[in-house]
């Protein structure tokens, strides 16, 4: 083949070096767009709750690990309550220990003290920590969500909801650049012991020397904190606190391309506004409840609080008349149980076929009706009162997940069944997802997967319901968020 002529190789070149030009152009307009979309700020005057600037600051933005100051707003109110110290051991489950960096590389089994875990929080950012945490206060991660959404919206942040501890991915954990500064102006007048963890530079955790990410503690004089942040969706997120021993402000910055760039931007909103906030305090901004249990007056508001809208959820009316396995089966899963199942625990294993599900719905006197026709009968199911079931054996608290069990200890009651499967982990998924999606309904409720005799097979539970009525509303919340349930007295 003939060497291309000189003038056809410069049009040829030229038009490919245009092309990637072009390309280049698009993909920085692209990046440029989804940066715009991210992005807010806020700068407040933590004297006098001044909106010093404000830049998209009531949008809804992924928090990423600033979520983790609330973490720390708990257990730091747990401690000023005498429910923890900093000396406190919290042991660390496998769940914990399997989150994903940044983290201590905790080890199952073994203990974290609190003050390890504050310290870890405030410099590495740690997400094993963080969980560690969440289970000691709440049992679970799914109920500490709950607790920190509902302690946010007591601050005043109406705008965020928390789906973990530690700001992992979550496209339903949201706030905004106001909320945050709310928070971070709370940390401090609520926790003034606390708060000085917060511009921990470094620490030595168990022979390795820990640096704090927050590099803006001692690049500007008297930043002496808060948190920075970063997952993809979020880009790279930060609040800061500047006290000048007269002037106090909070800025927070979200969406930054780079640290760096978060970091520069910051570093520019606080030396502009800082002069034009006051030095003299009007007291507390954000309202924190009195031990007495009255609420200081007068207090200023950054932002009014917006009790959250809760739905009123008509209770089901149920018949006496006895409702049949294959009725139960019908209620339970409707006519296509493995595509609602698997919809909520992908890329686990699919759900066992009906025969093995209905096995896993009937109660002892039901299941004379699943033997061969020779095999002698129990007593007649045939009243309309709740039949007890036997009683199960003592618990067994699974190491994987957050605080859910194999087995429970549950001789009395109701419970509630969302799903059968042959996959314990599965089963406990289920459990994790439908409790931190429904939330309060299910709140003080237990889950469980319950082996089926000696089957590979789990029945997907949430015990502790002292009545009927409780089980059904328990229920009833479950369905408006599209599981297939059904109570049974245990």
């Amino acid at each position: 083949m003939g060497t291309a002529p000189t003038s056809f190789r410069r049009l040829f070149g030229g038009m490919v070096k245009s092309a990637g030009a072009l390309g280049m152009a698009f993909a920085l307009l692209v990046q440029g767009a989804e940066a715009a979309e991210r992005h807010s700020a806020f700068v407040i005057d933590a004297n006098t709750g001044k909106v010093l600037y404000s830049d998209d600051a009531d949008e809804l933005r992924y928090p990423a690990s600033l979520t983790k100051m609330m973490t720390l707003y708990m257990l730091f109110e747990a401690m000023e309550a005498g429910r923890v110290s900093l000396g406190t051991q919290m042991k660390v489950s496998s769940y914990a220990a399997a989150r994903p960096p940044t983290k201590l590389r905790l080890k199952v089994g073994s203990n974290l003290a609190v003050e390890e875990a504050i310290l870890g929080l405030v410099t590495l950012s740690a997400n094993d920590a963080s969980v560690v945490i969440a289970e000691h206060l709440g049992g679970t991660e799914a109920r500490f969500a709950q607790m920190m959404t509902a302690k946010a919206h007591s601050l005043g942040m109406s705008r965020t909801t928390f789906r973990n501890a530690n700001g992992l991915p979550n496209e339903n954990q949201h706030s905004t650049a106001r909320d945050m500064a709310t928070l971070g102006i709370a940390l401090r007048e609520h926790f003034p012991k606390q708060y000085k963890y917060f511009s921990t530079k470094s620490f030595n955790f168990r022979g390795r020397t820990i640096n704090s990410h927050n590099r803006l503690v001692g690049r500007i004089k008297g930043v002496d904190g808060i948190k920075t942040g970063y997952v993809n969706a979020s880009g790279f997120n930060l609040v800061s606190s500047l006290y000048d021993g007269d002037r106090k402000i909070v800025g927070v910055v979200f969406g930054g391309n780079t640290a760096a760039q978060r970091d520069n931007e910051m570093a520019k909103l606080l030396n502009k506004y800082l002069p034009a906030a006051s030095t003299r305090s009007v007291g507390p901004l954000v309202a924190e409840r009195a031990r007495s249990g009255r609420l200081p007056v007068e207090t200023p508001k950054i932002v009014a609080y917006e009790a959250p809208h809760v739905a009123t959820v008509p209770m089901p009316q149920f018949s006496n008349r006895k409702v049949s396995i294959n009725e139960r089966i019908a209620e339970a899963y409707g006519t296509n149980a493995g595509d609602a199942i698997s919809r909520v625990a992908k890329p686990l294993k699919p759900v066992v076929g009906r025969d093995a599900i209905r096995a896993a719905l009937a109660t002892p006197q039901e299941e004379q009706y699943l033997r061969p026709a020779a095999a002698p009968t129990a007593t007649a199911y045939g009243d309309s009162r709740p039949v007890p079931r036997a009683s199960i054996p003592q618990a067994i608290v699974d190491t994987e997940t957050t605080g859910a069990v194999e087995t429970a200890a549950v001789a009395s009651g109701w419970v509630v069944q969302i799903a059968a499967t042959d996959n314990r982990d599965q089963a406990l998924k289920m459990l994790s997802d439908a409790q931190g999606k429904v939330g309060g309904a299910l709140a003080r409720a237990t889950p469980v997967a319950e082996r089926v005799g000696g089957q590979s097979l789990y029945r997907a539970r949430f015990a502790g319901f002292a009545s009927k009525e409780a089980a059904n509303g328990a229920c009833a919340a479950l369905k408006k968020r599209s599981y297939n349930c059904f109570a049974v007295a245990n």
